[in-house]
């Protein structure tokens, strides 16, 4: 008889620990809506920022400037998505602001690159845009954060040169 009331007594347990109860401390109503998921600055930065500019660079060097006008497109995206998410940089400075003042410039320097197709107005502009984004770094007092153009690409499943028409 103890053989059967091992299983029994097991398919009980687990019964009843999958039955929705209300925990020490806890209500039976609904349950609180979870706060919304907010990344942090450097996720961000990481995340969606810094690929950015890695592919950016990546497509000026290949001369795929049709590329290279997505990916800047997507690199301003991915700043207002930024300063969006986190307004200000430590309660105090406006991240739309510091943004602004630091990258506009060359980026609107790429974007005339790009149109023009010019690999060595590019390659200037695209050295500025480095240059601010460490500046940006330095003046939040982040100077250990150094950007720098990419030697090669760490994306080995996408080719970043034209596709052949």
């Amino acid at each position: 008889m103890t053989r059967h009331r091992t299983p029994l007594l097991l398919l009980t347990c687990l019964v009843a620990l999958a039955l929705p109860t209300p925990g020490i401390g806890q209500s039976s109503g609904a349950a609180a809506p979870a706060a919304a998921y907010r990344p942090g600055l450097g996720d961000l930065m990481t995340a969606t920022v810094q690929p950015r500019h890695i592919k950016l660079g990546l497509a000026g060097k290949a001369a795929n400037w049709t590329y290279a006008a997505y990916e800047l497109h997507e690199l301003q995206e991915s700043f207002d998505r930024v300063a969006r998410v986190w307004p200000r940089y430590r309660r105090t400075m406006p991240i739309a602001d510091m943004i602004a003042s630091t990258v506009s410039a060359p980026m609107a320097a790429l974007d005339r690159a790009i149109k023009a197709g010019n690999a060595t107005q590019f390659a200037a502009a695209y050295g500025q845009l480095t240059s601010a984004c460490n500046a940006c770094h330095q003046g939040t007092e982040r100077p250990m954060i150094v950007i720098r153009q990419p030697e090669a690409s760490p994306y080995p499943d996408q080719d970043f040169h034209p596709a052949a028409h």
